[in-house]
């Protein structure tokens, strides 16, 4: 049987070209009866069409063309049948599933949803899922391609070859897919796509991917999800109920490849695995409630860490398949601890086989760039007024809460997502409908977030890394906020880093740095946070901040860190932080654990464990962190000796803390110190503790109120101050 040129079909599928390629390849039936089968087999010798029923040749099929289309006519037959494809190749012959013997796998209602953007589990239909169809084990690939001319599944087991699996189009929603018998876990793929213009694109990972090839390669791998079997449900129960504000939240943040390494072996990162057996137990130890990883999802450039994410839906393999990850969060959980993400929407990198011009057009991304790219950064910024684009990034974040029972999304760069004009120039950017500079699309997809978050997986929250003052970001929507858990206290961290920053004899020159953030903090619910971000880019670390010899950085940051974790908002530190890291963070290297044998670092980690002990067990330190009720000041207008006083309050009478903090390395006695009434006091915490590395100077454990006004109260205290030091004090009663 001769290829004519009249065959433009043929010629379509030769030159995988063809838009349909289910209406020519495999089983159809013929204008002049009977039945047709056609196959692209380009490695074939020989092959024959195959009654299953029978397991008998029905037909051998005839080379069409040399490029390897094989045609057979089955005039008798007028039903279609199951069937199979004998193919030789090699020297070798075996049966073969034919692909485009399968129909559509998409429901009507799937496409329905898909099409409008509600489908919020599209991470169930699109991507590559191992399954069984007609009794059949397979994969199903689907890719979502509105605007290509072709799509094909390439890989390993077609030799990267784009002829081979053309997919079929479902033109109401653009969706590509494929059933592809035989295949299952652990295979190599990406997507060949063909622009409208002929040209075709470099090959593009699965926007879907569970799986990812660890950088420098890009394939996508097929991976199963769904036959993990979780033993956290406990803790899953119990976070619904224990996921309020009200509740202590002390965040350990973590870049999981520099936290510790392996010197034995070529100082390699640890596994997810390794991570569950020594970073769990770590910061079960220091008493943090959560840890908050630097982006998990993969990403092609180690120095972006994380924050350039291609496969949205896979966790990085740089530290083992995803199902690794999950003993990870499990093993988080079991301790008591839960796990948030940071997870990066507001952009993506321009690598090619990631999202940029994914089907040979601007889909993910504004195509003008004063929408749609970020200039300081590099990378693209996503059509969020696309109801496909916002379908897209819901999912992957209802995705993350269910497939890996992730506990927060800590929400990256939400300015750059709420302003049209962020770091741009006149000129450079495009106003609204409206006129203004706000990013009315970006609104209203983090408001779409939010509510499907805390409605459809209770207990669990997000954050906002929100540094401007946009108004009532950690408000419900129903009042007209944006209905985030919490939002990061940016301000607050660089007034008193700054403050932190001075030599002590100038510091009186400057305490509105310290009290500053008392007018703002309770018009959010805040995070007050000391991140990766402060210390990196040349600023060094947070004992590099800190001023004076040894001894007395050592003294700062261990009263910094006091004056934080007693301040309204809840807490979040950077590793490292905790033992006093020298050394500015460095991704390609490990923390400095050595540092632990020196008396004076081992003493800043013993106060972070008994701060984050403190915190959680005093309810006056969190249970108000967002009520003004919960917070007085008692001093704040000492600037002559550095020295700032404040109540923190519970929920009864009974419950308040005491806190006195001095910015001099001068020891002040007989401090008054304004308290409610007669009684004790116990002195709970003292950041100059021999313990922590300090001169033991303090109040021998108890104090008793006085009859002497003070502070616009009848009774006080009198209080010795140690140097550079903060002390917390208890109310025990008469």
């Amino acid at each position: 049987m001769a290829l004519t040129v009249s065959d433009d079909a043929a010629k379509a599928i030769i030159n995988a070209d063809h838009y349909d390629p289910f209406s020519y390849l495999g089983m159809h039936g013929g204008a002049k009866g009977g039945l047709w089968v056609r196959a692209f087999l380009p490695h074939a010798q020989r092959a024959d069409v195959v009654d299953v029923a029978t397991n008998e040749i029905v037909a051998p099929m005839e080379r069409a063309h040399e490029s390897g289309l094989f045609i057979a006519h089955l005039p008798s037959h007028k039903n279609r049948f199951a069937y199979r494809l004998r193919v030789t190749s090699s020297g070798q012959t075996r049966d073969v599933i034919d692909p485009y013997s399968f129909g559509p796998a998409l429901g009507d209602v799937d496409i329905h949803l898909l099409s409008e953007g509600t489908h919020f589990r599209t991470f169930d239909k699109l991507g590559a899922h191992v399954r069984t169809i007609d009794g059949v084990s397979g994969v199903l690939f689907a890719v979502w391609a509105p605007n290509a001319r072709r799509v094909s599944v390439v890989g390993t087991f077609n030799d990267w070859d784009g002829r081979r699996h053309p997919m079929r189009l479902h033109p109401s929603c653009g969706i590509w897919e494929i059933f592809i018998p035989e295949l299952g876990e652990g295979v190599l793929y990406k997507y060949e796509i063909k622009a409208q213009n002929g040209n075709v694109l470099p090959l593009k990972a699965d926007p879907y991917a569970s799986f990812m090839e660890q950088a420098p390669g890009t394939a996508s791998i097929v991976y199963g999800l769904d036959d993990y079997s979780w033993s956290d449900d406990a803790w899953m129960s119990r976070r619904t109920e224990t996921a309020r504000c009200q509740d202590p939240i002390s965040i350990y943040e973590v870049h999981l490849g520099s936290w510790r390494r392996n010197p034995e072996e070529g100082l390699r990162s640890l596994s997810y695995l390794e991570l569950a057996d020594e970073l769990v137990p770590y910061v079960k130890n220091l008493g943090f409630t959560h840890i908050e990883l630097l982006p998990v999802s993969e990403f092609p450039f180690e120095g972006s860490w994380g924050y350039q994410p291609i496969g949205l839906f896979a966790p990085t393999s740089r530290f083992g398949p995803p199902n690794d990850f999950r003993v990870f969060v499990e093993r988080c959980h079991e301790a008591g601890i839960g796990v948030i993400l940071d997870w990066v929407v507001g952009h993506f990198p321009e690598d090619t086989h990631g999202l940029g011009k994914f089907d040979g057009t601007h889909l993910y991304e504004h195509a003008d760039p004063r929408l749609g790219r970020h200039a300081d950064w590099g990378t693209l910024i996503y059509n969020f007024g696309r109801v496909e684009v916002s379908n897209y990034l819901l999912a992957n974040a209802l995705f993350w809460l269910e497939a890996y029972h992730i506990d927060g999304l800590r929400v990256d760069a939400v300015a750059s997502m709420l302003y049209l004009d962020y770091s741009r120039k006149h000129g450079e950017w495009i106003p609204n409908v409206f006129g203004g500079n706000e990013n009315l699309e970006a609104i209203g997809f983090l408001k779409r977030l939010n509510e499907l978050v805390y409605s459809r997986h209770p207990g669990a929250f997000t954050v906002a890394e929100e540094s401007t003052a946009w108004p009532m970001v950690s408000r419900p929507t129903y009042v007209g906020g944006l209905g985030f858990g919490y939002k990061w206290n940016m301000g607050w961290m660089h007034d008193t880093l700054r403050y932190m920053s001075r030599d002590p004899i100038y510091r009186q020159h400057h305490q509105d740095d310290l009290t500053f953030g008392l007018l703002y903090a309770f018009q959010e619910n805040f995070v007050l946070p000391l991140s990766h971000d402060e210390v990196v880019h040349g600023k060094g670390s947070l004992i590099g901040r800190m001023t004076g010899d040894k001894w007395q950085r050592l003294a700062n940051l261990r009263l910094y860190f006091a004056f934080m974790f007693t301040h309204p908002g809840k807490k979040l530190l950077f590793m490292g932080g905790e033992f006093a890291q020298e050394n500015e963070w460095n991704h390609n290297a490990s923390l400095d654990w050595h540092l632990l044998e020196d008396k004076g670092h081992s003493g800043v980690l013993a106060l972070v464990r008994d701060l984050n002990r403190l915190y959680r067990d005093e309810p006056a330190l969190h249970s108000r962190d967002f009520d003004p009720e919960g917070f007085s000041w008692v001093e704040c207008h000492d600037h002559q000796r550095s020295v700032v006083a404040f109540r923190r309050n519970g929920m009864n009478d009974a419950e308040h803390i005491f806190v006195v903090c001095n910015f001099t390395p001068v020891v002040r006695t007989d401090y008054r110190l304004g308290v409610l009434g007669p009684g004790q006091y116990a002195e709970v915490l003292n950041t100059d503790s021999t313990y922590y590395g300090g001169s033991d100077v303090g109040n021998a454990g108890k104090l008793e109120a006085q009859n002497v006004p003070m502070h616009g109260q009848r009774w006080s205290l009198s209080v010795t101050l140690p140097p550079l030091a903060t002390i917390v004090l208890r109310y025990i009663g008469s």
